[in-house]
């Protein structure tokens, strides 16, 4: 057996034209949806990931607006912005852009930012809604892996999910948007004693820690889709996930790969999320 790839990219593009046209429909309303991307510091890997969000917004002909502050911005002052855009008419979806410099608080961050513009979905109120079956804001990454699974036609009724990690980001709201649709989930982590042991049950695994190989053709059952999240570099400074990719692709039924698997999803869950924020506002 050898897997097929869910292919992040062409599903991704799909979904953005569909934006794009609800943004059109908007726009003849008389309404952009628009999305600030707030930046503190120089980090180079968060410069990419916001030049390719504010790109995405641009290219589905939504309004996008970046904020760019020096490491030495204090936390009263990132607060201030962020009350500011929250009462910004023109602003539906808010992002700042995470990790942010060690004086200032982010989870104080999070929580200041309008529960009816946290299109991250980091919100405690996102959150809740998510742990309660409520409308919301879904976080993007796992959002993502949902339409990955939704676009393969997969019905998790009844079936086992393992996720690996339990990440505020991605494991523990993963293991919600799983448990939504009926599946029985199993969340693994750094302390759990046997991890090939709960991975061989598992017709679905989610692999989000960060760790090159933590997922082998071994741990994986016959048949399993195994969705990658994690983002790491090889020996040859190539970017890889969690998942031994070739091993596991001669055992699993879907896999996702890395690059071009749920990375470009993440990203356009976010242009979802702001356009539903727009639309709410407009309903």
């Amino acid at each position: 057996m050898t897997a097929q790839r869910i292919d992040g990219n062409a599903l991704s593009q799909q979904l953005r034209a569909d934006v794009a046209a609800r943004t059109l429909a908007l726009k003849a309303k008389g309404i952009t949806p628009g999305l600030a991307v707030v930046l503190v510091g120089d980090n180079s890997a968060s410069q990419v990931y916001v030049r390719n969000k504010v790109k995405a917004c641009q290219d589905s002909g939504l309004h996008s607006v970046l904020e760019k502050y020096p490491d030495t911005l204090s936390e009263a002052e990132l607060l201030a912005r962020v009350h500011a855009l929250n009462n910004d008419a023109t602003i539906h979806g808010i992002l700042v852009q995470l990790p942010l410099p060690a004086h200032i608080d982010a989870q104080k961050v999070i929580e200041a930012i309008s529960p009816a513009k946290d299109v991250d979905g980091f919100h405690i109120a996102s959150a809740g809604a998510l742990m309660t079956g409520m409308p919301g804001f879904w976080p993007c990454t796992p959002y993502g892996c949902m339409k990955m699974l939704e676009s393969i036609g997969y019905d998790l009724k009844g079936k086992h999910a393992v996720v690996i990690g339990r990440s505020n980001i991605v494991g523990k709201p993963m293991a919600m948007m799983l448990l939504q649709k009926n599946a029985t989930v199993t969340i693994c982590h750094s302390a759990t004693q046997d991890l090939k042991a709960m991975t061989l049950q598992a017709d679905v695994i989610v692999a989000a820690v960060g760790k090159r190989n933590v997922l082998t053709a071994d741990m994986v059952k016959p048949g399993a889709v195994v969705l990658d999240v994690g983002m790491n570099r090889n020996d040859e400074g190539k970017l890889c996930g969690d998942v031994d990719f070739a091993g596991v692709a001669q055992v699993a039924s879907y896999i996702t790969p890395v690059p071009g698997g749920v990375g470009p999803m993440t990203i356009t869950m976010l242009l979802v999320n702001t356009l539903e924020a727009a639309e709410r506002m407009a309903a």
